[in-house]
C-alpha cells in the first residue's frame, strides 16, 4: 500500500505499544500497530532452551491493580501465573555468605546487615521531622529518615535489582514514591505503613504478589499480537511524523505501506525514539524527552546442578551490594520461583550484569562477561565446576533511569504533547518500568485517545 487511511495508529509493539493497540480494539476504534522489529513483545523474549524456559528480558512483575483490570478485561487474566511462596525470601551477600533479607520486626532485630546502631537509628525514624523529597535522590531520602546506613546496606541493592542504577541519582519520588507519600501523608514512613496494613487487613485480599505468564512473557506477547492480527504490521519503521490537514501523516519504510494518515498516533517507542519523532510537532517535548538516560543490562541465564553449590538455591534470588567489589548486580532463582522453568535435576539461574557499575558490560566480548560470571558466582553462591551456558542477552538501553526532576519532566512532556490534537505517548520511561506499569501506561495512552476521538 502506497498509502493507507486509517483512526489511529501505535508505533512500537512492546509492552505499552500492545496493550495501546488492545485496548483500542477493546473500544471499538480501528488501529494498526506498525512494529520495526520482526518479533512482538520489544524486550519480553521468551526461549525454550534445552528444556528450560528462558527469560532474555523481564524475569517477574508484581501484581499492580491497573495492569490486573487491564489483563482481565482483555480476557487474559488466566495467563498469570504466581510464584511459588518461596519467593518471599530474598537474600543479601554479605561478608562472604547470602543473608536473608529481613521480612519482619524480629527479623530485623536478629539480621547480621545491620550493625546496632544501624538498627537504633532505623527504629527512630517515627521521630524524623517531616522532610521536602522533591529535589532528592533515593539515598538522600532514605538517608534522612532511616539513616546512611539503611541507604547503603539496604536501599542500594534493592534499587540495583530493579533499576540497574545508582540510588545517588535515582528520584526519591520517582522511585520510592510509595514511601515519599507515606511521609507527607502520615509524617512518617513508619507510622503510614501500619495505618496501610491495618486497612489492608480488613480489606477484601485481591490477587498479590509476584507473577509470570504460562508462556513466559515473550509467550503473552505472542497471544497479545495473535488476537490483533493484520492489524500488527511487522518490519514496519517509522521515519517521521507530520501534521496534515487534520491528521497526522506517519511515515514509514520497510513495511507494507510507506504513508499512513490517521486522527491519532500513539508512540510507544524509548524516549530517545519517541522524542525524534514528535520533534517537528513539539520541540520543546523532544528536548526533554531526549535528557532521559538509560542503564544497560547483559542477562546471562545458567543451568546448574543443586549440589555444585554451597548455598541453598530457594527463594526468589540475590542481590550483590557495590561494596562488594563484583560485577554481578545479582541472580534470580528461576526454577525456584517457577518449577517447570529447568528439566529434573537442573537448576535454571538469570544473573544480571552491567549497570551503572560495570556500564561497559554490554560491548564486552562473551568469553570476558562468562568469566566473569563464573568468578562471581563461584565466590556468592560457592559454585563449584562451572555452569551450562544457555543465553546471554545484551540490552544497551535496559531500563529507564528516573531522575530527582522526573516527575516534573514527565509532566512537561505530556503537557507539550497535548496540544497536538491526536498524539500521546506511552512506555515504561513515563510512569513506571516494571511489566505491569508499562501495560498500563500503554492502555492509559489508549483511554486517552479514545476519548479524545469520541468527542
Amino acid at each position: 500500500m502506497p498509502g493507507a487511511e486509517v483512526e489511529t495508529a501505535v508505533v512500537g509493539a512492546g509492552a505499552a505499544g500492545l496493550a495501546a493497540a488492545l485496548e483500542l480494539r477493546r473500544v471499538g476504534v480501528e488501529v494498526i500497530l506498525v512494529e520495526a522489529s520482526r518479533r512482538p513483545g520489544g524486550v519480553m523474549q521468551t526461549e525454550e532452551i534445552r528444556g528450560h524456559r528462558v527469560e532474555r528480558g523481564p524475569n517477574t512483575c508484581l501484581a499492580r491493580a491497573p495492569a490486573l483490570a487491564f489483563l482481565r478485561e482483555q480476557g487474559f487474566e488466566g495467563e498469570l501465573v504466581a510464584a511459588s511462596p518461596a519467593s518471599r525470601r530474598r537474600f543479601l551477600f554479605h561478608e562472604g555468605r547470602l543473608e536473608p533479607l529481613p521480612m519482619g520486626p524480629l527479623s530485623f532485630v536478629r539480621s547480621p546487615l545491620l550493625t546496632t546502631r544501624g538498627k537504633l537509628r532505623l527504629l527512630a525514624e517515627p521521630l524524623v521531622p517531616r522532610g521536602d523529597p522533591r529535589t532528592e535522590s533515593a539515598a538522600e531520602f532514605i538517608a534522612r529518615r532511616f539513616g546512611h546506613e539503611v541507604a547503603e546496606k539496604l536501599l542500594a541493592p534493592a534499587l540495583t535489582g530493579i533499576y540497574a542504577g545508582d540510588e545517588r541519582e535515582l528520584g526519591a519520588n520517582a522511585v520510592l514514591g510509595f514511601a515519599t507519600e507515606l511521609e507527607r501523608t502520615h509524617g512518617s514512613v513508619t507510622r503510614g505503613a501500619l495505618a496501610r496494613l491495618l486497612r489492608r487487613s480488613t480489606a477484601p485480599r485481591g490477587l498479590r504478589g509476584t507473577f509470570s505468564t504460562r508462556g513466559g512473557f515473550g509467550g503473552l506477547a505472542a497471544r497479545f499480537a495473535g488476537v490483533l492480527g493484520e492489524r500488527l504490521l511487522f518490519g514496519t519503521r517509522a521515519t517521521a511524523l507530520y501534521r496534515e490537514g487534520g491528521a497526522l501523516r506517519l511515515e514509514t519504510t520497510g513495511g507494507f505501506a510507506s504513508v499512513l494518515r490517521a486522527r491519532a498516533v500513539i508512540l510507544a517507542l524509548p524516549a530517545a525514539e519517541a522524542a525524534a519523532l514528535v520533534r517537528p510537532l513539539a520541540p520543546a517535548a523532544a528536548e526533554t524527552a531526549a535528557k532521559v538516560s538509560y542503564a544497560p543490562v547483559v542477562s546471562v541465564s545458567v543451568s546448574v546442578r543443586p549440589n555444585e553449590v554451597r548455598e541453598p538455591i530457594e527463594g526468589f534470588g540475590f542481590l550483590v551490594p557495590r561494596s562488594s567489589g563484583f560485577k554481578l548486580l545479582g541472580c534470580l532463582f528461576m526454577s525456584s520461583l517457577f518449577p517447570d522453568r529447568a528439566p529434573e535435576g537442573r537448576t535454571l539461574l538469570t544473573c544480571l550484569l552491567g549497570g551503572a557499575r560495570w556500564p561497559e558490560a554490554v560491548d564486552e566480548p562473551d568469553d570476558v562477561l562468562v568469566s566473569r560470571l563464573e568468578k562471581d558466582l563461584e565466590a556468592t553462591l560457592g559454585l563449584r565446576g562451572g555452569f551450562d551456558l544457555l543465553a546471554l542477552s545484551r540490552w544497551p538501553r535496559a531500563v529507564a533511569q528516573p531522575s530527582r526532576r522526573h516527575e516534573e519532566l514527565v509532566a512537561d512532556v505530556r503537557r507539550e504533547i497535548g496540544g497536538v490534537k491526536g498524539l500521546a505517548v506511552a512506555g515504561g520511561w513515563l510512569d513506571g518500568v516494571s511489566i505491569a506499569d508499562t501495560l498500563s501506561s500503554g492502555a492509559r495512552a489508549a483511554s486517552a485517545i479514545a476519548a479524545g476521538l469520541a468527542r
